[in-house]
């Protein structure tokens, strides 16, 4: 049960983890601060070359029981990225993205479609709000901004996502998504090297180094 939880985490991550503020037509209008306050975050994250990051993952059920805690990294170069998390490790070149799961044994291929509502891990930091969200601005306090985010989309697999910015970096430090289920996953940064090349050959994906794993191209 707690390895299916974790696999939906990293699926959310993923589709969660670019931007200017479009609400459609008829959906209503978000919150002009918190809007000001998002532009700002996508402008800095956009002067980076490269980034690598730490971060925790904290799954949690309805009744606030702790279901679980992973650690991981995530690379981020341009289009491409990376997350490395305990019995997983995604790869991303900008075009094709795939799934390692170490303890199915398989690697799933999928097509990378950049016009499509699937967050990247850059998305997150940039431009996720773009056209998909409202938003609005909770609490400006203490060097911490939360900005409350419900998706356009009614059959997305989550209601609402709670972000806190780092006032004075300008920076995310963590994302609360809430699940429909009750579920809730709180990823924290806890620390992001923005000064550090990442070699591209860390988003190269090297089917030899997984012997014996079943590759599933679903492209």
């Amino acid at each position: 049960m707690m390895k299916k939880i974790l696999g939906l985490a990293v699926l959310l991550m993923v589709t969660f983890f670019e931007l200017q503020a479009q609400v459609p037509k008829g959906m209503g209008n978000s919150d002009p601060d918190a809007k000001k306050i998002l532009d700002a975050v996508s402008a800095r994250f956009k002067t980076f070359k490269s980034v690598q990051s730490n971060f925790t993952l904290k799954i949690e059920n309805s009744s606030n029981k702790l279901m679980g805690t992973k650690t991981g990294t995530v690379y981020m170069k341009g289009t491409r990225y990376r997350i490395k998390v305990a019995g997983q490790d995604i790869f991303c070149d900008g075009v094709n993205v795939w799934t390692v799961d170490a303890a199915a044994k398989e690697i799933t291929l999928t097509k990378l479609d950049p016009s499509s509502n699937a967050i990247t891990p850059q998305k997150l930091f940039t431009n996720f709000y773009d056209k998909d969200f409202l938003y609005k601005l909770n609490s400006d306090s203490k060097g911490i901004q939360e900005v409350e985010l419900t998706p356009i989309d009614k059959s997305k697999l989550f209601h609402k996502v709670i972000v806190y910015i780092n006032k004075a970096t300008q920076i995310i430090s963590s994302t609360k998504v809430f699940e429909k289920a009750g579920n809730r996953y709180t990823y924290t940064v806890n620390n992001m090297n923005t000064k550090k090349i990442v070699p591209d050959a860390t988003f190269v994906f090297d089917q030899k180094k997984y012997p014996g794993m079943e590759l599933v191209d679903l492209r």
